[in-house]
C-alpha cells in the first residue's frame, strides 16, 4: 500500500510521486495558460471546469491510479472528490501541487515555451478546449498565403495576424488608391500611393510583432505561382478577376494546398474551401469562365464596405479551423450571405468523376477572354 493520508482524498507528496510515477495516471487540473507554463511529463490536460464531462473521454479504467494536480493541491482535491463521485477507486491529489514539485527541484516539461507577453497576448485562446497552448503553437508556426490586400484580404490578414498566425505572405501589384478605403481595412489616408504590400505589412507589424509578414509587390503569374504557394500550408484568395482565380486553383491542385475562396458583390457574398482532401476545385463550380462582360466586378457594380468584412472574417476563420484541424471545414459547401436580409444559405459542390486532371498552368488571360 502506499502512505497515503487519510484525508477524503488522499494526498501523496511529491518525492514519493516522482518514485512511483509510473504507477500513476497524473491528470492536470489547472487552466491552459498554466499548463502551458510548465507541467509533468506524461500528464494529460483537463482543466476543473472540464473534468466531469470530459474524462470518461480518455479511456481511463475506473481501477487505474489516478493522480491529480494543480498550482498549490486545493482544486486537484476537489477534482479527486468529482472522480471519486464517477465511480474512479483509486484517486490521490499531489499535495502541494506543482509549487511543492518544484520545491523538491522536480522537473517540469514545457513544449510551449511562450513568452510573458505571449501568453498574456493569446490568453483568451490558452483557454479554449480546442486550441489551447498546443494549438496557439500550431498558429504561431503556420504559414498562410493571402492573394490580394483588397477587402477580403484585409480582415483576414488582420484576423489572421490578431490569432498569431506566425508567418503571412501577402501578393499584391497594386496601390493604395482612396477609393479603397471604404473596404480594405489594412489600409490608411496616410498610405495612399503606396504599395499595398507594404501598407498591409506596416499595419499587421503594428497589431502583432509575432507575425513575420512576406511582401510580394507583383502580379501573381503562371511563372511564379507554384514556387510561391509551396512555402506556405493554406492559401486564401482575395482577389476579383478570374484569370488569377483559375491559375490560383490550378496552382493550388498542382501543389496540394487548401484555397479558401471567397468573393463579393454590391450586397452579397460567398466563401468555400476547393481542393481539401481531393474534394472540389474552383473547376468543379466553374469549368470555363463566363463570358467576357457577363460578371461586372466591384469597380464596376459597386460593393458593400462592410460586406468585404464579413466574407474576408469567415475565410480566416477557415484557415485557422485548418492549422488547427477543429471543427467542420467549408470543402464541398458554398456558402452565400445577402447582406441586406442577413441571411446565410449554403449550396452543395460535388467534384464531378470525369473532371479532367490539371497537369500544367497555362495562358491564364488567353483561357478566360
Amino acid at each position: 500500500m502506499h502512505n497515503l493520508s487519510q484525508s477524503p482524498v488522499p494526498e501523496i507528496d511529491a518525492a514519493q510521486l516522482s518514485r512511483e510515477l509510473a504507477v500513476w495516471h497524473l491528470i492536470d487540473v489547472r487552466e491552459p495558460e498554466e499548463w502551458a507554463q510548465g507541467h509533468l511529463a506524461e500528464a494529460t490536460h483537463i482543466p476543473l471546469g472540464q473534468l466531469a464531462r470530459t474524462v470518461e473521454t480518455v479511456g481511463l479504467s475506473h481501477d487505474r491510479p489516478i493522480a491529480l494536480y494543480c498550482a498549490t493541491g486545493v482544486r486537484s482535491v476537489l477534482a479527486g472528490q468529482t472522480l471519486q463521485s464517477l465511480g474512479y477507486r483509486h484517486v490521490v491529489s499531489l499535495r502541494g501541487g506543482v509549487v511543492a514539485w518544484q520545491h523538491a527541484a522536480l522537473p517540469l516539461v514545457s513544449p510551449w515555451p511562450f513568452s510573458a507577453m505571449q501568453r498574456e497576448r493569446y490568453d483568451r485562446h490558452l483557454r479554449l478546449r480546442h486550441v489551447g497552448a498546443e494549438g496557439q503553437a500550431k498558429l504561431l508556426h503556420a504559414k498562410v498565403l493571402i492573394v490580394g490586400a483588397g477587402g477580403l484580404g484585409s480582415p483576414a490578414a488582420l484576423y489572421l495576424a490578431a490569432a498569431g498566425v506566425g508567418t503571412i505572405g501577402i501578393i499584391d501589384h497594386d496601390r493604395v488608391e482612396r477609393s479603397n478605403l471604404q473596404r480594405q481595412i489594412l489600409h490608411r489616408e496616410a498610405t495612399v500611393g503606396q504599395p499595398k504590400v507594404d501598407s498591409a505589412a506596416a499595419a499587421i507589424s503594428a497589431l502583432n510583432p509575432d507575425v513575420t509578414v512576406v511582401a510580394y509587390h507583383r502580379a501573381l503569374t503562371a511563372d511564379n505561382a507554384l514556387e510561391i504557394i509551396a512555402d506556405y500550408d493554406v492559401i486564401i484568395n482575395g482577389c476579383d478577376n478570374f484569370p488569377t482565380r483559375y491559375l490560383l486553383s490550378d496552382a493550388c491542385v498542382l501543389t496540394g494546398k487548401p484555397l479558401v475562396d471567397g468573393s463579393i458583390y454590391q450586397f452579397e457574398g460567398q466563401v468555400t474551401l476547393y481542393n481539401y482532401e481531393g474534394g472540389p476545385t474552383y473547376r468543379s463550380l466553374f469549368p470555363t469562365p463566363p463570358p467576357a462582360g457577363a460578371v461586372p466586378n466591384c469597380a464596376e457594380g459597386g460593393v458593400l464596405g462592410v460586406l468585404a468584412g464579413v466574407i474576408g472574417t469567415l475565410q480566416a476563420l477557415e484557415a485557422i479551423k485548418l492549422i488547427l484541424g477543429i471543427g467542420d471545414p467549408l470543402s464541398g459547401r458554398l456558402l452565400l450571405f445577402d447582406a441586406l436580409t442577413t441571411e446565410f444559405r449554403e449550396v452543395a459542390i460535388r467534384k464531378a468523376d470525369d473532371e479532367p486532371p490539371i497537369t500544367a498552368l497555362t495562358d491564364y488571360e488567353a483561357f478566360c477572354r
